[in-house]
């Protein structure tokens, strides 16, 4: 039985959260696993009735859950950065949810801005360390608001936090069983400390894993070699804020953030999964949102739940879908509703 929390968030979220759930529950029924779901409220709407983000009882409550569904969090009456740092960050760092797990891939019929690229040339995952770097909130200013002002942002990482997401993504691209190659993306000819921790531990760690070739390049030319040549890529592992740029990067050369889907994962206890869009509040309640991103967090979450035919059933009826049914992936434009395009899905899923 996986118990699984439900969070669909603020905007589009509960709708596609809906359709992933559809997937889910067409998903079991085909596979003969079972689940629960517990659905929590926190978001936009409960923050101005209450004024609380995600408090420390929740906490408490999604460490008894085995993975999280999330939809969107982002509301037009809400200040940016407090439902992000609130709930997003709260629940990633309260629950060490260290890995930050991208697949980009290009699915069928999706059209890519990467002229001459297809599906065969963009599948590649991205493992971004989620806890640690910048975003860890450390510094601060001197002298604010005068023209003397100093602001120091530090970026903070450990040998344990650097080495078990390289220890991760090595795992990862074993299981992958693709090309079994992996990349380093860091910064090592400017950042002399961060840096030189990263590249050491990723060469010491590589021995463990002699069937795995690995290798290094700057994000900078990481960026470049997404648009160039993105079939040379296989698994890359980074720092949290390389991740999370590099990251924005892959979601659009794989179609846009409607079809780019991540997990924050805690190997050891629960992972949350979520469509990278955002909560597009001004679609909320047409009908017209494109739920195939939260379709593949449901994939995601399954994999990670060690439902491997499932997952690997939902992977293949998004590209059955992509490949014959819409017309494009921009919203309102698919040629199906949110409603249908979960039907397609859930019909492939339960005939697979």
């Amino acid at each position: 039985m996986h118990n699984i929390a439900v969070m669909p968030g603020d905007g589009t979220g509960p709708e596609v959260v809906a359709e992933g759930l559809k997937v889910l529950a067409a998903a079991a029924a085909r596979y003969g696993f079972e689940y629960e779901t517990t659905e929590y409220d926190f978001g936009g709407d409960r923050y101005l009735k209450t004024g609380e983000t995600l408090p420390d009882s929740a906490i408490d409550e999604l460490k008894g859950h085995d993975a999280i569904f999330l939809g969107a969090i982002g509301h037009p009456d809400v200040k940016p950065g407090i439902l992000e740092q609130g709930i997003l960050l709260k629940a990633r760092f309260s629950l060490d949810q260290y890995i930050n797990l991208r697949p980009v891939k290009l699915y069928p019929g999706v059209e890519t801005p990467i002229r001459d690229k297809g599906p065969e040339d963009i599948d590649f995952v991205v493992v971004r360390e989620n806890t640690e770097g910048l975003y860890v909130g450390a510094g601060g200013f001197l002298k604010k608001g005068t023209p003397d002002e100093v602001a120091i942002q530090e970026s903070i990482n450990t040998r344990k936090g650097v080495e078990r997401c390289v220890r991760y993504a090595f795992e990862y691209c074993r299981k992958r069983d693709r090309e079994k190659n992996l990349t380093l993306c860091g910064k090592t000819n400017v950042l002399n400390y961060s840096q030189d921790l990263w590249l050491r531990t990723f060469e010491e760690t590589g021995p463990d894993y002699p069937e795995i070739e690995t290798d290094y390049a700057h994000v900078d030319a990481i960026c470049m070699w997404f648009v160039k040549n993105p079939e040379w890529f296989d698994v890359i592992v980074t720092d949290n804020i390389f991740g999370d740029i590099i990251t924005d990067l892959g979601a659009m050369i794989q179609g846009g953030m409607g079809i780019a889907a991540g997990g924050n994962i805690n190997p050891e206890g629960v992972s949350m999964f979520e469509p990278i869009g955002g909560s597009a509040p001004k679609y909320t309640g047409q009908n017209v949102i494109n739920p195939l991103a939260a379709i593949a967090a449901v994939q995601m979450l399954l994999e990670t739940l060690g439902e491997d035919e499932a997952a690997g059933a939902i992977d293949a009826a998004i590209a059955y879908v992509t490949a014959g049914k819409l017309e494009s992936l921009a919203v309102g434009k698919t040629g199906y509703s949110t409603t249908e395009i979960g039907d397609l899905v859930a019909e492939r899923v339960g005939s697979a």
